[in-house]
């Protein structure tokens, strides 16, 4: 699709100039105050908030509701409204523990959707300065390039990404590792599922899963992955947005070997429906 056909190319090109400028803005922040001095709350095991989360999502949200006034706006941290448009649905920083700690895995997310799909989703990959972009049935880009899956075949040259919190049971999750090790496949746990997803967009990583994984974390970076050619699984939009739950991401090539392995195992989403 040409720039010029794509309805929604205003949307896009506004929501990956405001991407790159949040991100950056709270890796400047980090590097002037460091993480003892980030204002941490802590809201739970694995979660969160700081005061750069927190003026990061105002940015954001202040900036579409500024340009965009029709539009509805669901943030992770401030919750959200209807609107009579579309709804934006953002993280303004995915991976918030790695950020606190200095690990280079987390960024900032924002989707658009419509009618129940995302149409829109950006990513800025913050530490590397990267724009992981796409629009519905118009291809997935970083800074502009084409993304493609990895064409990998085999499981034994195979690496994906697990996501699990300390809020579900650790179990089935262990379960799930000793199925991927029997079958062949490495696998990494990195803490950010927007990054762990687009990692699979652009062909590092061969598959990513989690369950649950709330929508903000996930909608943007899968439909940059469903675009370059990952098979994705995920909830109806309704439910997802509700509630969040199983999330699948991987290379066509081994998306039927690794559904059977990970796809309805971790026995959150069944319990919890």
């Amino acid at each position: 699709m040409k720039p010029e056909e794509n309805p929604h190319q205003k949307r896009l090109e506004f929501a990956s100039g405001l991407a790159r400028k949040v991100g950056r803005e709270a890796l400047r922040f980090w590097q002037e105050k460091g993480s003892a001095n980030l204002g941490v709350e802590n809201k739970g095991l694995q979660d969160f908030v700081t005061v750069a989360d927190k003026a990061a999502e105002d940015t954001i949200r202040r900036a579409l509701m500024e340009t965009f006034p029709d539009d509805g706006f669901l943030g992770e941290e401030t919750g959200g409204k209807a609107g009579t448009g579309g709804t934006w649905i953002v993280d303004p920083i995915d991976g918030t523990a790695n950020y606190l700690r200095g690990l280079r895995h987390w960024g900032v997310s924002i989707a658009y959707v419509e009618d129940g799909v995302t149409v829109i989703g950006v990513i800025h990959d913050s530490p590397n300065d990267r724009i992981f972009a796409a629009s519905l049935n118009g291809g997935a880009t970083v800074d502009g390039v084409a993304l493609k899956v990895a064409p990998t075949a085999k499981p034994e040259m195979a690496t994906g990404i697990l996501g699990a919190s300390r809020r579900t049971p650790i179990d089935p999750f262990l379960a799930q590792i000793r199925a991927l090790h029997s079958a062949g496949f490495e696998y990494r746990k990195i803490g950010a599922a927007a990054i762990g997803i687009i990692r699979v967009a652009e062909g590092v990583a061969d598959f990513y899963y989690e369950d649950p994984l709330n929508c903000w974390d996930a909608l943007a970076a899968l439909l940059i992955a469903n675009e370059a050619g990952a098979r994705v699984i995920t909830p109806p939009m309704d439910q997802f947005v509700a509630k969040g739950g199983e999330v699948f991401c991987a290379t066509p090539a081994l998306s039927d070997q690794l559904e059977s392995i990970l796809v309805g195992t971790s026995g959150f989403s069944e319990s919890s429906s």
